[in-house]
């Protein structure tokens, strides 16, 4: 059923394209994407929510179901991400015409990547490196969003100005989508391949932590195995996924960095014509 679904979207997809470039004022001009400014813009506005929700997702259910936080505890030391963006968003802007958007948007992802295999480093190391992990992470997001807005709106024709506002908006849904689809997917299948369930413990604990530290919390003091097995699990794949989305963005930084290396400081649409 997924591959057929997908099968359909595709076709969907195609008949949708082809019909777009037979209109004269159509939905979306696909020729906006043959300008590389705005296309790294593009693909920065996706990589960064897809850094960020996916930071905020695992990080979440980690210190939550392992490390025993509240959820306001867990809430804000994800918010963190959300701090360190603040000042980079609103240099990016002031910074972008002097160094240009490729150190912004590829640096930014760059650090990104490097900040989230620190905060994965900082589990075992003190709660502080995952702290400064977390935030220089938000920091190199802050960065390539900003700049990554900015590449789109200012590198589209003003005639298709609101279109590339639209492309944009869903440039970032679609990295946020893309972060919980796939990564709360790869966590929960990480965790139940690498869970040891101890003798007599119920196949259900399988199914994710939730149900697993439920269980171990109703067996009373025989369900501590269960639980120290399930954390361990957990922390196995949270790890795994972590590495993967530090994987993702680093791949992100080469490409938008391929795509921006005959950019200079300045907006690109000053040298395009419209």
């Amino acid at each position: 059923m997924p591959v057929a679904a997908l099968a359909v979207a595709i076709v969907a997809g195609i008949a949708f394209v082809r019909r777009q470039s037979r209109l004269a004022m159509p939905l979306v001009d696909f020729s906006l994407f043959t300008n590389p400014a705005l296309m790294s813009g593009v693909l920065a506005a996706a990589f960064a929510l897809f850094a960020f929700a996916g930071l905020q997702l695992l990080m979440t259910q980690r210190f939550r179901f392992v490390a025993g936080f509240t959820p306001v505890e867990a809430g804000l030391l994800v918010s963190v991400a959300a701090l360190g963006s603040l000042p980079t968003m609103l240099l990016g802007g002031a910074l972008m015409h002097r160094i240009g958007l490729r150190l912004l948007i590829a640096g930014g992802l760059a650090v990104a990547a490097l900040a989230i295999l620190l905060a994965t480093f900082g589990l075992a190391h003190g709660l502080g490196w995952v702290i400064a992990g977390t935030a220089l992470a938000g920091a190199g997001v802050g960065a390539t969003m900003s700049v990554g807005s900015t590449a789109i709106v200012t590198n589209a024709p003003v005639a298709r100005a609101g279109m590339a506002g639209s492309v944009e908006e869903v440039s970032f849904e679609l990295g946020s989508l893309l972060a919980v689809a796939l990564l709360g997917s790869l966590l929960g299948a990480f965790y139940t391949a690498g869970l040891a369930l101890p003798a007599g413990a119920p196949e259900a604990a399988r199914d994710n932590i939730a149900a697993a530290l439920a269980l171990a919390d109703a067996a009373g003091a025989e369900g501590r195995a269960l639980r120290s097995a399930a954390a361990s699990a957990f922390d196995e794949a949270f790890v795994t996924v972590m590495h993967a989305i530090a994987g993702i963005i680093a791949a992100g930084a080469l490409i938008t960095g391929a795509m921006l290396r005959r950019y200079g400081p300045g907006s690109q649409s000053s040298l395009y014509p419209h």
